[in-house]
């Protein structure tokens, strides 16, 4: 055969033998080097939970995406590793923005307290979770102590603060931005980024949010939280709101009332850090009047001396404002004199509310202060419109009912599947829905509430919990910047749906119990 195939007589194929090494393993190549520094696609879970849990007693929704998934799925023991409920996959709709298709899965009567994971065939498994009665205490005391946090000015204890703890920062005087010879004792305040700016429009708007959630769920806000004022006899949120406020009132201009805009930490090599004062603005002047008439009018219940400060304070910022009208929105102007009107019942302020109303009949709910100052008119106990009043309630309602109707119609069970702008628009329409659901008691309202809840905590599309100290797979581990609670404003508006939520999981608490 190798004499037919001629191999026998093929002439000697000249090639060069290879060289023996020095024994050090080194070879020569082609001069391609092998790169192996590629990044490892992250794999994210198709099954989608709330990483922290579901109340005992609660609607529990799973999600699932993808296509041509299972029938079922079940849930598992985390700690035993035994499988413990059953339960079918059913196709929910396909999400055009996300471009994937999502199921779920509804295990509401499965009720035992334990730590748990989902898994389904094919798909895989799911970050773990509890059941229990109430799995959000630790989260929402966590966002109230947010506060304390980011006080400027005072020395956090390690007992109190744990990693946060710090000695008291920027408590000298600060400099006028625009005449360095003027300097003011503008110390305390809230931090409200990392670069420890203090920000009077942002403190009004934070303090808003936190005392309507005080107005909405007083029984919600203890004296134990954990800060320096703890044991006073006083909620521990009107504390940590008081603090801001000895900051503004710190920024008022003592001859006019006007009020200054912001403090600003600049580094300096040689004098280490210097502060700015940045000048008088007509929007930190009338925000400031609507803020400290609203913590007047709640805090008289606790030091009327220290209220009275407050509202004469708001009234000279007012008084101010209005001769610059043209400077400031009437949104703005309209909720300063719905928290005067309730203060004091001036008329003057009463003419203003019903002005406004009279030239916007369909009061737009999406702005921050008309959405505030109507609820604080619905709320007052002076003479108000009742007309003007059942028109009100009427929009609140139809707002409730479109962020309802979206949540329902949702792929994810919240007002918004995709969220260009991050959290600040869900957390705007909840917090509406927690002011409608408070007004009427809707137990439909109630769950969509949780749903948000749940959405915040991971269960989403990225499977991010945005909550500090929360869920498996936290934003710190992808972007600082998707935090809630480092945002004070976000943190506000976050406590306001919790403290909505746990009103509701506590009253079912005590049905159960009667």
């Amino acid at each position: 055969m190798l004499m037919l195939t001629g191999c026998a007589y093929a002439s000697e194929f000249p090639f060069d033998p290879l060289q023996k090494g020095s024994g050090d393993g080194e070879f020569t190549t082609l001069g391609l080097s092998p790169e192996f520094n590629y990044e490892v696609p992250e794999s994210l879970p198709s099954i989608l939970t709330d990483q922290v849990g579901y109340a005992l007693n609660s609607s529990k929704i799973v999600f699932f995406q993808g296509e041509m998934l299972p029938d079922s799925f079940t849930i598992i023991d985390a700690d035993s590793g035994v499988q413990v409920y059953t339960g079918d996959i059913i196709e929910k709709g396909y999400d055009d923005k996300a471009g994937v298709l999502i199921s779920y899965g509804d295990f509401t009567s499965f009720t035992t307290p334990g730590r748990y994971y989902i898994e389904s065939a094919v798909i895989g498994q799911s970050y773990a979770f509890e059941i229990e009665e109430n799995p959000y205490d630790e989260i929402y005391d966590v966002a109230l102590k947010q506060y304390y946090y980011n006080r400027c000015g005072l020395t956090l204890s390690s007992e109190l603060a744990g990693d946060a703890a710090h000695n008291a920062c920027h408590s000298k005087e600060a400099q006028m931005k625009e005449e360095a010879a003027v300097k003011l004792d503008v110390s305390g305040g809230w931090h409200i980024d990392e670069a420890s700016t203090r920000d009077v429009t942002t403190g009004c708007r934070t303090v808003n949010y936190l005392l309507l959630a005080y107005e909405l769920y007083p029984q919600m806000f203890d004296d134990d939280l954990g800060i320096p004022e703890s044991g006073n006899e006083i909620p521990d949120i009107l504390d940590e709101v008081k603090y801001e406020i000895d900051w503004l009132l710190k920024m008022q201009d003592t001859t006019s009332g006007a009020v200054y805009s912001s403090v600003n930490s600049v580094d300096n090599s040689a004098l280490g850090y210097l502060l700015y004062i940045d000048g008088i603005t007509m929007d930190a002047t009338i925000q400031f009047a609507a803020t400290l008439a609203k913590f007047s009018y709640i805090y008289q219940n606790y030091d009327r001396e220290f209220a009275t400060k407050c509202l004469k304070a708001a009234d000279r910022a007012y008084r101010y404002a209005g001769q610059y009208l043209n400077d400031i929105s009437p949104e703005e102007y309209f909720y300063a004199a719905t928290e005067l009107y309730r203060a004091t019942g001036g008329y003057g302020y009463h003419n203003v509310i019903l002005n406004y109303l009279m030239q916007n009949p369909v009061a737009d709910m999406e702005n921050d202060f008309v959405f505030w100052g109507c609820v604080t008119y619905l709320s007052t106990k002076q003479r108000v419109d009742v007309n003007t009043c059942e028109d009100i309630i009427k929009i609140l309602m139809q707002e409730g009912e479109r962020i309802s109707y979206a949540s329902k119609n949702s792929k994810l069970l919240v007002s918004m599947d995709e969220q260009p702008s991050g959290s600040a628009a869900l957390l705007r329409d909840i917090t509406r829905l927690a002011v409608v659901d408070h007004i009427i008691t809707n137990h439909e309202y109630a769950t969509v509430l949780e749903n948000h809840l749940h959405y915040l905590l991971g269960r989403n599309l990225q499977s991010i919990s945005y909550l500090d100290g929360a869920g498996s797979r936290n934003y710190k581990e992808i972007d600082e910047k998707q935090g809630i609670m480092k945002q004070v404003e976000l943190n506000a508006e976050l406590v306001l749906m919790m403290s909505a939520i746990m009103e509701e999981l506590k009253q079912g608490e005590e049905a159960a119990e009667e």
